[in-house]
């Protein structure tokens, strides 16, 4: 007797776990307003760590041993409260593990800072929801000015869905959208100082794979994945996943095949 066809399509081996970015019904938070993204003190960091790291490890690197080179220790605690908040800084959080992992496989700087984007929009539902409606066409027609008014305005516009934002001052709103254009320009999506413009990224492993874990890690199956609206804050449009995982495919930074509604996704590393 023949055997049945085997089907690829994996199943999330775990429950659901929380992405900020991934739930609409996660409020927006104001926190760009004191500081940028971060990047680089994130990077100093993550240099400094070996092997897997938990909270109490990245915590004692910058409180007690001061790898980001601040001045007192309250300056260290308030820099480690930010960057927690900004990149959920604890291994033991799938979302953290996954960034995690894929930040040991990036091959360039350029890939770095866009797994770093990705992992601060997965856990910022204001910066998912600003990469998804209003970066995304600004990337596709880069280079495109990116003004902080018109972030501003969208940030006013949301508030019949987030009312929480109704509750910012306009200083915040206005250093809300300062430091999101910053922000994007650190994490190679933007350029200029005073006048930015967009920058489209190019197609990379590490930033793709740890916004399909992250799906995975909300229950989506792989199916669904290779439609999922997410990936436009790489830049790709729904209708050009399937092809943008095929090429990752042929350069082996996935294992991706798809035919009819049976779909083989391997990211590799466990996933």
């Amino acid at each position: 007797m023949t055997a049945p066809a085997r089907k690829f399509e994996a199943v999330a081996p775990k429950p659901p776990c929380s992405v900020p970015g991934l739930d609409p019904a996660a409020p927006y938070a104001s926190r760009l307003s004191a500081r940028s993204a971060l990047y680089g003190d994130l990077c100093l960091l993550l240099d400094a760590v070996d092997g897997s790291p938990n909270s109490e490890i990245l915590r004692a690197k910058v409180i007690d041993e001061n790898c980001l080179a601040r001045s007192s220790d309250s300056a260290r605690r308030k820099i480690w409260q930010e960057l927690k908040s900004r990149y959920r800084l604890d291994g033991s959080h799938p979302l953290f593990a996954a960034f995690w992992q894929e930040w040991q496989r990036c091959g360039s700087e350029p890939e770095r800072g866009l797994t770093a984007y990705c992992l601060l929009a997965l856990n910022d539902k204001l910066v998912a929801d600003l990469g998804l409606e209003f970066l995304f066409p600004r990337l596709r027609r880069a280079p495109s000015e990116l003004r902080a008014n018109d972030v501003l305005a969208y940030i006013k516009a949301s508030a019949p869905n987030h009312p929480e934002v109704a509750a910012w001052s306009e200083k915040t709103l206005s250093a809300v959208a300062q430091k999101y254009g910053a922000s994007i320009r650190d994490f190679g999506l933007a350029k200029g100082a005073i006048r930015k413009t967009t920058v489209r990224p190019a197609l990379y492993g590490a930033p793709t794979r740890l916004l399909a874990r992250a799906l995975r890690l909300i229950g989506t199956r792989d199916f669904d994945i290779v439609r999922a609206p997410v990936f436009r804050l790489i830049g790709l449009e729904e209708s050009e996943i399937i092809d943008a995982l095929g090429e990752l495919n042929r350069q082996g930074a996935l294992r991706f095949r798809m035919q009819g509604d049976v779909v083989e996704l391997d990211l590799g590393g466990g996933s």
